[in-house]
């Protein structure tokens, strides 16, 4: 679909399979999931999250006001949705192992160490990201042209990246990973050419734990699904 219309998005629920018992992780939550053709640029892609996410709150606050000040005033007293949304979002470049994955305390670092804004991380190790995130050729490092958006009380909002349209190089991973028989649809829909792109995923039930100051995702959502939570 991202190849035939410059930008398009769905939102709805998303499962997710591992056994995660974090205040920031549910079974089933609801995600916005954006595509972006014609694009060979992470700022391209930052730049449609941090809009989503200031136009998001910016009716947030004005058409539910009321209800924001009560969770502000007994849930979360001294948050405030709006020092998020006037602050400006930031690149950031730090060290630590290379190859090592982000954990919530170093996401939580990061946002403290820049002020309390959202921060963008991009580029990360080639390894950690999925398939279809493109490689930026650049050894020795290896990185694919991924990205997150961290904000304050959560770490991760939002996580994206360009994706693979080069079909030697997707082939080449997927027969690294041996998944070239599972993904062969895959593949079959780029034989003929693609376009440079890229995408992201929001979740719904993060960014109002974001702007709302809940401690506890399962707060964000009314009848919260989590591992084990169905037993009969």
């Amino acid at each position: 679909m991202a190849g035939a219309f410059s930008a398009v998005y769905t939102f709805g629920p998303t499962f997710r399979a591992e056994n995660s018992q974090s205040r920031r992780h549910l079974a089933e939550f609801y995600m916005v999931e954006a595509e972006i053709a014609f694009t060979e640029s992470l700022d391209d892609l930052m730049k449609v999250m941090e809009d989503l996410f200031k136009a998001a709150t910016e009716h947030v606050l004005s058409c539910c006001a009321e209800d924001v000040e009560l969770f502000h005033k007994y849930i979360a007293p001294g948050h405030r949705a709006i020092d998020i949304l006037k602050s400006s979002s930031q690149n950031f470049t730090f060290s630590t192992e290379w190859g090592c994955d982000l954990q919530t305390e170093h996401e939580k670092f990061l946002v403290k160490h820049c002020g309390n804004v959202p921060v963008f991380v991009i580029n990360y190790p080639y390894e950690l990201k999925p398939f279809y995130a493109r490689d930026n050729q650049d050894q020795p490092n290896h990185t694919a042209a991924a990205v997150d958006l961290l904000v304050p009380g959560v770490g991760e909002l939002c996580g994206g990246s360009l994706r693979e349209e080069r079909l030697e190089l997707l082939s080449q991973r997927l027969a690294r990973a041996g998944l070239e028989d599972t993904y062969a649809w895959y593949l079959q829909l780029r034989e003929f050419g693609s376009v440079p792109h890229g995408g992201f995923g929001m979740g719904f039930e993060r960014y109002l734990q974001c702007i709302l100051g809940l401690h506890n995702i399962k707060d964000a959502i009314p009848f919260a699904r989590f591992s084990h939570s169905c037993l009969l």
